[in-house]
C-alpha cells in the first residue's frame, strides 16, 4: 500500500487539507488531530494506545487517516455489524478518495453472516418446513444462491433477520465440512477469508475478532491475517466481549440444532439406520424435560446452586446417557459422509462441555439462564486478562483501542486493568461540543432513592413536566425492563406525543419513526444507550432513571466482586462504580450528537447529590451547567436568554444562553 501524496498525514485534518478539500462541511477539530498524532507517534515505535474521544471528535477519520497513510496492513474492528458497515461503505472510500490511497480493503463477517451452499442443499433435501412462509424463504434463497457474488445475508432484505431459517442455512465452526465440502471452491466464507488474505486493511466486529482471538488460544485461529496494526473501536466493550468468547457455553438450543442436523444426516446417508432417528428423539425430550425441572424463565444464576434443586442431577445424568448412546451409534457409520463425522464430533465436544459443567472449577464461574422455551449453561473465566495478554502476545503489532467513554475521572486505570494490559500510552480528549451553553443538567430534588417502592412512580411525575417542556423529543433510559414497564403505563394519557416502548418494534425501525415523528417520547433500555444516533430537535432532552449499576445478581458479577474481595480489593470502588461510570456517560451521550445540537439532561437518581461517591459520576459527564429548578427547565425550553458567566462553575446553579 502507498500513497502519492508526499504530505504529512497529519496535514490531512487540518484547514484546507486533503479532507477539507474533499469532504463537504468538514471542519478542523484540534482533539482529532491530537488523537492522529498520538497514533502517528505509535506507529512510529511499538506497544499500545488507550483513546477516549468524546463525541465529535471525529476519531474515524483519526485513526484511518494515520494507519491507512502508514502503508501497513491494518484490521479495524468496531462494536457491531451496522457500525462495520458503515466504516466499509462509507467512512473508508471517502478518506481512500480524498487521499489517493490505493489500496485493497475487504469487509469479513462471522460464518453465520454467509449463506451456506451445503446447508442450503441439505435443507432443501430434507424438506422439513415448518409453514408455506419458510417455504418461500426457502425457495427466494435458493433463486439469490446463484446470484449473490458475497452470500452475505445482509443483501437478503427480504426475510427477516430474526427468521427461523437463517441457522438451516449459514453455518457454525462446529458444522462446517472445511477443505472436504463438496462446495468448498464457491464457498462464500472461504471467498471472503480469501479476500482478507490479500487485502492491506480488514474491517470486522469484535465479535468475529474474538471468536478468532479464542481459537488462536487453543493454537487455531487462522480467520484474520497477520496485522501490522490493530484499530479496535467502541473499545469499552472489549471486556464484556472478550469474556464472551473465553467462555465454554452448552445450550438446549445448541443441543437442538445438533439433533436437527443429524436428522437430515440421517435422511440422506443412514435411513438403514432408524434406532438413531429414535435416540434422536429421546435427546428432544431430554433436553426438554431438563428444561422443565430448572422450573421459571429468566433465572439467571450459580449452576451448582441449581443442581441442588430436585431432579436437576437426575435429568441432566438422563441427557448424558442418551448423548453417550448417540455417540456408540454414530461411530458405527462416520465413515459414511462428512456431514455424520462432523456431527459425531460436534456431538463429542458437546457432552465434555455438559460433563465440566458437573464439576467445580475455581478459576470460572459456572452459571445458567432460563429463557422461555431454552436454557443455557456457560462457564466463564473470573478473569480475562491472562488468556487475552496471551492471545496479544501471539500478534506482535501496534495496538489502538478507543472509545467515548474509556476513563473514570481522568484515569484509564479500569479499562486497561481489565484487559490486563500493564503499560499502555493514554489519552483523553473531551468533545469538541459546546455544552456548556447548548445543554442543561437537571437534578430534580425530592424524589426517593431508586431502593423505594414509589421511586418509578415519583420519578415519572416528575419527568411528566419536563417532557411537555420539550414537547416531547424525548428518550427515557431506564436499566431494567420491569421499571420501563411501570413508567409507560404511568404515562399512558399523560400527553399528546406519541410514545415508542422498546420492544413492540425493531429497534432501527424505532429509531428511524422517532426521528420521522420529531415529537415523540421513546421508552428503551440498555440497547438504547449507546450506539443511537439522532442528531437534530427530534432528541432534545434525555431522561435517565438512574445511576446504572449492575444487578448485583449476576452470577458473574458476584464471583468476580467475591474474588475482589478475597485479595483485599474493594469491590464497589474496584469495579461497580467505575463499570457504573462508564455506562452511564454512553446515556448521557446520546443527547449532543452535532455542533448545533441543543439539549436538557434529566438525572432522577438523588444519590448523585447524596452520597460521596456522586461527584465521581458528574466529574465523569461533560461540563454543563447544572439545577435543579424545574422553572430553568422551563425557560431553557423556551430559549430565553440568560447570563452566564464566562468561564464554568460547576459549583453554580446557571441556565445555558439559547444558541
Amino acid at each position: 500500500m502507498s500513497t502519492d501524496s508526499e504530505q504529512p498525514a497529519l496535514a490531512w485534518l487540518e484547514e484546507g487539507g486533503a479532507l477539507a478539500q474533499s469532504l463537504e462541511g468538514f471542519q478542523p477539530r484540534p482533539q482529532q488531530q491530537a488523537m492522529a498524532k498520538a497514533i502517528t507517534e505509535l506507529l512510529a515505535g511499538e506497544g499500545v494506545l488507550v483513546v477516549e474521544a468524546g463525541t465529535g471528535v471525529g476519531k474515524t477519520f483519526a485513526y484511518l487517516i494515520p494507519t491507512l497513510a502508514s502503508g501497513e496492513r491494518v484490521i479495524l474492528s468496531t462494536g457491531s455489524k451496522t457500525l462495520q458497515d458503515q466504516l466499509f461503505f462509507k467512512d473508508l472510500p471517502v478518506v481512500c478518495e480524498a487521499l489517493k490511497l490505493p489500496l485493497k480493503a475487504a469487509l469479513l463477517k462471522g460464518r453465520a453472516n454467509y449463506l451456506c451452499l451445503q446447508r442450503l442443499e441439505l435443507t432443501l433435501e430434507e424438506g422439513r418446513f415448518t409453514d408455506r412462509r419458510e417455504i418461500g424463504w426457502i425457495r427466494r434463497l435458493e433463486s439469490w444462491s446463484r446470484l449473490t457474488e458475497t452470500g452475505d445475508i445482509a443483501e437478503m432484505t427480504a426475510i427477516p433477520h430474526d427468521a427461523e431459517v437463517w441457522p438451516k442455512v449459514t453455518s457454525t465452526l462446529e458444522n462446517c465440512a472445511g477443505l472436504e465440502c463438496e462446495y468448498y471452491s464457491d464457498c462464500f466464507v472461504a471467498k471472503a477469508r480469501r479476500k482478507a488474505q490479500e487485502a492491506d486493511v480488514v474491517v470486522v466486529n469484535h465479535h468475529l475478532f474474538f471468536a478468532d482471538m479464542a481459537l488462536k488460544e487453543e493454537g487455531f485461529g487462522e480467520l484474520l491475517p497477520a496485522a501490522d496494526v490493530i484499530v479496535l473501536d467502541e473499545a469499552h466493550q472489549l471486556p464484556e466481549i472478550a469474556s464472551s468468547f473465553f467462555s465454554e457455553t452448552i445450550s438446549s438450543r445448541q443441543l437442538q440444532e445438533w439433533s436437527r442436523d443429524t436428522l437430515a444426516e440421517f435422511l440422506v446417508n443412514a435411513k438403514d439406520m432408524p434406532q438413531l432417528r429414535d435416540k434422536l428423539s429421546q435427546l428432544d425430550k431430554a433436553v426438554l424435560d431438563l428444561r422443565l425441572v430448572m422450573d421459571a424463565p429468566g433465572q439467571r444464576s450459580s449452576w451448582l446452586m441449581m443442581r441442588d434443586r430436585p431432579g436437576i442431577i437426575e435429568h441432566t445424568n438422563a441427557l448424558l446417557e442418551v448423548m453417550q448412546e448417540l455417540e456408540a451409534l454414530l461411530v458405527e457409520i462416520v465413515e459414511r459422509s462428512k456431514g455424520l463425522e462432523l456431527c459425531h464430533e460436534r456431538l463429542v465436544e458437546l457432552r465434555e462441555r455438559l460433563s465440566r459443567m458437573q464439576i467445580p472449577q475455581t478459576d470460572v464461574i459456572q452459571w445458567f439462564e432460563t429463557f422461555t422455551r431454552s436454557f443455557s449453561l456457560t462457564a466463564t473465566p473470573l478473569d480475562i486478562a491472562a488468556p487475552l495478554q496471551r492471545c496479544m502476545e501471539t500478534l506482535p503489532c501496534r495496538w489502538v483501542m478507543t472509545s467515548a467513554t474509556l476513563a473514570v475521572g481522568d484515569s484509564f486505570e479500569h479499562f486497561t486493568k481489565r484487559l490486563g494490559i500493564k503499560q499502555a500510552a493514554t489519552l483523553k480528549l473531551d468533545s469538541p461540543f459546546d455544552y456548556w451553553h447548548h445543554a442543561l443538567m437537571y437534578l430534580p430534588t425530592g424524589l426517593p432513592e431508586p431502593q423505594q417502592a414509589d421511586f418509578v412512580e415519583k420519578m415519572v411525575a416528575a419527568a411528566i413536566p419536563v417532557i411537555k417542556a420539550c414537547g416531547g423529543r424525548t428518550f427515557m433510559l431506564f436499566t431494567s425492563y420491569r421499571a420501563m414497564h411501570e413508567a409507560a403505563e404511568l404515562l399512558e394519557g399523560e400527553f399528546d406525543y406519541p410514545m415508542l416502548i422498546q420492544g413492540e418494534s425493531p429497534q432501527r425501525e424505532m429509531i428511524d419513526k422517532f426521528r420521522e415523528l420529531g415529537n415523540a417520547v421513546l421508552l428503551g433500555t440498555a440497547s438504547f444507550w449507546e450506539g443511537v444516533d439522532v442528531r437534530g430537535e427530534a432528541l432534545s432532552c434525555v431522561i435517565i432513571d438512574k445511576l446504572p449499576f449492575a444487578a448485583p445478581n449476576d452470577p458473574v458479577l458476584e464471583a468476580r466482586l467475591e474474588t475482589l474481595r478475597r485479595e483485599g480489593g474493594n469491590p464497589f470502588a474496584d469495579y461497580q462504580l467505575p463499570q457504573a461510570v462508564i455506562a452511564l456517560k454512553q446515556g448521557v451521550g446520546r443527547l449532543i450528537r452535532d455542533q448545533e445540537d441543543r439539549g436538557l439532561l434529566m438525572i432522577c437518581d438523588a444519590r448523585l447529590r447524596t452520597r460521596r461517591y456522586g461527584s465521581v459520576f458528574l466529574d465523569s459527564l461533560p461540563r454543563m451547567p447544572r439545577t435543579q429548578k424545574l422553572e430553568v427547565v422551563e425557560r431553557f425550553f423556551s430559549a430565553q436568554p440568560l447570563k452566564l458567566p464566562s468561564t464554568p462553575n460547576l459549583n453554580e446553579t446557571h441556565a445555558p444562553i439559547s444558541p
